[in-house]
């Protein structure tokens, strides 16, 4: 897929997912990381414990397939070997603040100069412009100011945060959008590109239409918890507790919400847990938000009392055999041996520099001409040596480097 393509990673974690999905399709990505390690190795959760630099998962999560080049960029000789890696450069990843790589004299300007067709992604919290563009930002101050925050959580409690950093991964999942959109546009007119990406803008995105309802409607969406709204007034409960956890139940509306309603129906009154006014109600004639609100009441009381008794796996492969739209919510636990992930490959044993053996992630998606590798992410400067000497720099040269701790 994207095997001849060569891309710089100067990206610390905020950005760290673009270049990720960059390495998993086949790029060339080196990640220039300080001699000291990139801070996304000191986040945790540590193997065994151990926060050392090599025992991040999150480090091993989203580096993996990507090569580690530790290299002092702030100094004179980092910048200057930096700059002669770009000619071979065909995309630059990077997540400072607005004008920081001007100052080391490494900005846009100066690198299209060296490089024509070079692709820059600059990933940021507000973007390169905006009165807002020299400020910080965590992920709960993004879902924040996003609205997202708003729509997460029950509708009689304050917000929530979603416990993954949506705010960084979907900057990074969209700044490796707007590379590979900005890779085809160079096949066409031969020219580079600045591709600027306000993570604030890339999780409302994720709001879907709920700008729409107060622009249409003036209606302000709420957050509904474990209900779907339907309208101003009615709302589907679509997550029910279950003996050991909880299950999803897509309620009826349609014909085929009607016919899954209906199987559930036949199934609780096997069961001597149905209700006659559920097993009598043809719910195909009703649209989208249309069902009584008398009617979903007793279809949600009675739905509790039916789950609640039962375990996720039961309810889940009875509904399946019954052509009911209910499925577990599954836990880290149950994702490790869920039977579709497993049939699919989706999780790899990796052995880690350390020689201990950990489960990965594996291709998230499948090609018919390209396998996705599964490697271990790499160790501090574990490629420095290969690429100094790919730019013609002699082993005293490199040496140097590394004594006067530019390069490690």
């Amino acid at each position: 897929m994207l095997k001849p393509y060569r891309v710089i990673d100067l990206a610390d974690d905020r950005g760290i997912f673009c270049g990720k999905i960059l390495a998993d399709l086949g790029a060339e990505v080196i990640k220039i990381e300080p001699t000291t390690g990139d801070p996304a190795r000191r986040l945790g959760p540590f193997i065994n414990n151990d926060p050392g630099i090599e025992n991040s998962l999150y480090w091993q999560l989203y580096s993996a397939n990507k090569k580690s080049f530790a290299l002092d960029i702030h100094s004179p000789m980092g910048k200057k070997i930096l700059l002669k890696l770009i000619p071979s450069c065909d995309i630059l990843i990077e997540s400072f603040a607005p004008g920081t790589l001007d100052k080391l004299g490494l900005g846009w300007d100066t690198l299209k100069s060296i490089n024509s067709q070079l692709i820059q992604v600059s990933i940021t919290p507000f973007g390169q412009t905006g009165p807002y563009k020299n400020h910080l930002a965590t992920d709960i101050i993004g879902s924040a100011l996003s609205g997202f925050a708003h729509l997460t959580g029950d509708s009689d409690r304050a917000p929530v945060r979603v416990s993954i950093p949506q705010f960084w991964l979907l900057g990074g999942a969209t700044g490796a959008t707007g590379a590979m959109i900005a890779l085809q546009s160079r096949v066409r007119n031969k020219v580079g590109q600045l591709v600027d990406v306000s993570c604030l803008e890339s999780l409302t995105r994720t709001l879907s239409h709920a700008p729409q309802f107060w622009d249409m409607n003036e209606v302000i969406l709420k957050r509904s918890g474990p209900f779907r709204p339907v309208g101003e007034k009615n709302a589907l409960r679509v997550n029910f507790e279950c003996q050991d956890g909880y299950v999803n139940y897509i309620q009826p509306g349609g014909a085929t919400g009607g016919r899954a309603m209906a199987a559930l129906s036949t199934w609780m009154e096997e069961k001597g847990e149905g209700h006659s006014l559920l097993s009598s109600t043809d719910f195909g004639e009703y649209g989208f938000g249309q069902i009584p609100t008398d009617l979903l009441n007793i279809m949600n009381s009675t739905l509790e009392l039916f789950f609640k008794t039962r375990t996720k796996i039961y309810l889940s492969e009875e509904a399946i055999k019954r052509r009911v739209l209910l499925f577990p919510v599954n836990n880290p636990s149950d994702i490790y041996t869920y039977p579709q992930l497993l049939a699919r490959g989706f999780f790899r044993e990796v052995t880690m520099q350390n020689s201990q053996k950990i489960f990965t992630l594996g291709p998230w998606i499948q090609s018919s001409d390209y396998a996705i590798p599964v490697k271990t992410a790499p160790s501090l400067g574990e490629h420095t040596d290969q690429i100094l000497e790919e730019l013609g720099l002699s082993r005293s040269e490199i040496q140097s480097l590394f004594d006067n701790r530019i390069a490690k």
